[in-house]
Order: structure tokens, then sequence, then C-alpha cells
């Protein structure tokens, strides 16, 4: 997971600039994320269980404090992603153990191209005319990045896990 291969000089000062405009109101644009999520695939709604309690709609999860605690979470690593930019490799473990966790709740691999394209929007809706080619380009390169190292925890939890 080498970024400096990944990313140029200048993809990571559009990632930079374009997460200062969001990182300020994490939940806020977390809930555009999975507002969108939930919009793409209301068959994703399931695996968000707290206290094994299932939701009956969207809108009852998304107002739900475990849920946005969730949310503050899935900001953070991608605050994590922007922070080590020069550095992805240093997160490798912590993204494999990510991945290995969202495997045992029952996420499919399949289902982060689902997120990416929520989080694309997400940052769509946030950066408006900010949001260009080159910014989108330079965060499917990163988010792409994290969910291949969060799929190699994948298929690797011990038997009975």
């Amino acid at each position: 997971m080498e970024s400096g291969m990944l990313l140029s000089g200048g993809q990571r000062a559009l990632i930079r600039e374009s997460w200062q405009r969001v990182s300020g109101s994490p939940v806020q644009h977390g809930l555009v994320l999975f507002t969108r999520l939930f919009d793409l695939d209301p068959g994703l709604l399931p695996l968000f269980q707290y206290n094994c309690k299932q939701f009956a709609s969207p809108q009852e999860c998304l107002s739900a404090p475990e849920f946005l605690d969730h949310i503050r979470k899935v900001m953070l690593v991608i605050d994590a992603a922007v922070s080590h930019l020069e550095n992805l490799s240093c997160l490798e473990e912590y993204l494999c153990n990510l991945g290995k966790k969202h495997q045992a709740v029952g996420v499919k691999v399949e289902s982060f191209s689902t997120v990416g394209e929520s989080f694309l929007y997400m940052l769509e809706k946030c950066l408006g005319a900010a949001f260009s080619p080159e910014v989108q380009e330079a965060w499917s390169k990163l988010y792409n990045a994290v969910v291949e190292a969060m799929q190699r925890g994948w298929g690797t939890l011990p038997e009975g896990d």
C-alpha cells in the first residue's frame, strides 16, 4: 500500500483541501453518505443492529445514537487516511483488522463499491462546484486503496470467529 506510487502530490493536495471543507461537520456529511447508501441499497440496513435491535427504516437507523457513533467512526477512518497520505502503509494493519470486523458482521466485499459511490456523492454534495473530475479521481484512488487494504483482512478470520 505505497501511497507515493498511488497519488501524485497534486492529488494529495486536492484531497487535503477538499477534506478540510468536509471534516468540520463529520456527522452531517456522514448522514448524507449513509442516506445515499440506503437509497442505493436498502438491503444493507439489516447489517446495522445495535443491542439486537433491527431498524424498521433507514430514517430510524440514521437517527439512532449508536448509528451516529458509527458515522463518526467512519469519518475518523477517512480522516486517518487523509492524515497519512504520504504513508498509507502505516494504516495497513488497522485497515486489515477493520476489514475482518466488517466481514464478521456480514458485510460483503461487493458492498464497498456502493459505499464508494455514496462517498463520492457526499463529497459532490458538500463541495459543489469544487468537486472537479480531478478531485473525484484523487478520492477514488484513495478510497480504492483503503478498501483494498480492508479486503486483505477478508478471509483471514480463524475458524469459529
